[in-house]
């Protein structure tokens, strides 16, 4: 294989380190308030880009099939919501014996509390051909589900309780989220002819929209002088996906993989504004903070990583399951 096809190959992989590493030369560029304006261009047109993508490209049949798998979304819904909380309590009873700060302990059981995002996730799980429908529906689901469970959460777990803006919260979810897939889905219906025939690259668009996600992420990682991706964190996410993947026998392939994306990930842009009301006054929000902000570029980077092993996993167990018995 040539160079020039190899590149056309890896491009992803390839821009993932090009990005990371101008995160990395120049943070200011991509942090809130910054020339790309993240809080606007990210939050707002970048999440209703990619699910104006998935409603034009997604057949509305699919859409209606995934709301109606029941078993799929209990599982996400209860893996991210009460498995995950309690497992990293359970783990921090033993962390607790050691000599990691406090405060930072707290923020690990913060990100669990956390709900999934409602972009990387659906990306990810569309890069490799999974469940769309599903990953969409659970991602939009259970970030919903976060404005009202993530505060009850942290109550239990850490004793920290505080009024959460829902209605503010909510609208901006449903104008980034619902909206743009019910117009790509309209317009779906009056282009579906050409859409068949000139098959536009979805797949490409939803991977640059990654990569500029990506970037932000990092220069606002980069940008803090009270973080350090350390490797313990990284073996946390490896550790948490490959559990979810495991478990999420007796699904399909395409279910596995959303169930692993979907059920993994946490929301930063939901987390960090419910983490400011939540701790408004304490003194280490910051260091509260930084396991969320070292666990969101973690589970992109690694599954933007894992995108190709994941591929090939799929191949097999869909020849697996195509094989007469």
């Amino acid at each position: 294989m040539g160079l020039i096809a190899r590149v056309r190959k890896e491009w992803f992989i390839i821009g993932i380190v090009l990005v990371i590493t101008c995160a990395k030369l120049a943070p200011s560029v991509g942090v809130k308030g910054g020339p790309l304006r993240p809080e606007i261009t990210i939050t707002y047109v970048a999440v209703s880009v990619i699910f104006f993508n998935s409603g034009l490209s997604l057949k509305t049949e699919e859409l209606a099939s995934a709301l109606m798998h029941v078993k799929l979304h209990f599982f996400v819904q209860t893996f991210t919501l009460v498995f995950f909380p309690i497992a990293i309590w359970l783990l921090l009873k033993v962390l607790a014996l050691t000599a990691i700060n406090e405060w930072l302990l707290r923020g690990l059981q913060t990100v669990a509390c956390m709900p999934p995002p409602v972009s990387s996730a659906v990306i990810l799980t569309k890069s490799v051909g999974g469940n769309e429908a599903a990953a969409i529906f659970n991602s939009a689901f259970g970030s919903f589900l976060g404005i009202v469970f993530t505060p009850l959460l942290l109550l239990v777990f850490l004793g920290s309780s505080s009024s959460v803006p829902f209605s503010s919260i909510f609208s901006q979810l449903f104008m980034t989220v619902v909206v743009p897939l019910i117009v790509g889905q309209v317009c779906r219906r009056f282009l579906r002819e050409c859409l068949d025939r000139r098959k536009p690259p979805f797949g490409t668009v939803s991977s640059v929209v990654l990569l500029m996600i990506i970037y932000t992420t990092f220069c606002d990682t980069f940008s803090n002088p009270n973080i350090e991706l350390d490797h313990l964190s990284l073996l946390i996410v490896i550790f948490i996906s490959e559990c979810c993947f495991q478990k999420s026998s007796g699904f399909t392939a395409a279910d596995s993989v959303a169930i692993m994306f979907c059920a993994t990930h946490k929301s930063l842009t939901l987390g960090i504004p419910m983490l400011k009301i939540v701790f408004e006054g304490y003194e280490h929000l910051s260091l509260i903070s930084v396991p969320l902000l070292i666990y969101h570029p973690a589970q992109i980077l690694l599954g933007s990583i894992l995108l190709p092993s994941i591929k090939t996993w799929m191949s097999g167990r869909q020849k697996v399951a195509r094989t007469p018995i």
